[in-house]
């Protein structure tokens, strides 16, 4: 399924093209519903990427399995709550995966699963549009 504000179902009057499918747009009829579903893949990806941090807790884990310790070095405004929180939700989520050894101290590594791995590209992608989204275009720039 699309996310809900991408896939429509037809309008009265409107003719959709269906010739050729455009980006964000797919050819699938669970695509068009009429309210948001927990099963739509547009949800589960941004459930996933909530709240605050988590997309910088993934790119850390993107550069290789990292400690707590070293987590919390790379991201020092985190607070400890909020990182055992995203790596508690992001575990849930099978985007982490979290491994203890035994011994003394016992020590805990995190590491992106290919789930986790895959969102790499969805993080670009969101850089991208981020970025093109920031620049300024001559339609949007005030006429002096």
């Amino acid at each position: 399924m699309a996310h809900q504000t991408v896939g429509h179902p037809e309008h009265a009057g409107e003719r959709i093209d269906t010739a050729e499918p455009r980006p964000g747009l797919p050819d699938d009829p669970h695509a068009h519903v009429a309210a948001p579903t927990p099963s739509c893949p547009v949800e589960i990806a941004l459930d996933v990427l909530r709240g605050r941090w988590t997309t910088l807790v993934i790119r850390e884990l993107l550069r290789g399995e990292r400690s707590y310790t070293q987590l919390r070095e790379a991201l020092p405004a985190l607070s400890d709550k909020v990182l055992s929180d995203r790596l508690t939700h992001l575990t849930q989520a099978e985007v982490v995966a979290r491994h203890r050894t035994p011994g003394w101290p016992p020590t805990t590594r995190y590491e992106l699963t290919p789930r986790g791995q895959a969102l790499g590209p969805v993080l670009q992608a969101l850089w991208d549009w981020g970025t093109k989204a920031a620049s300024p275009t001559p339609e949007a720039s005030p006429h002096l």
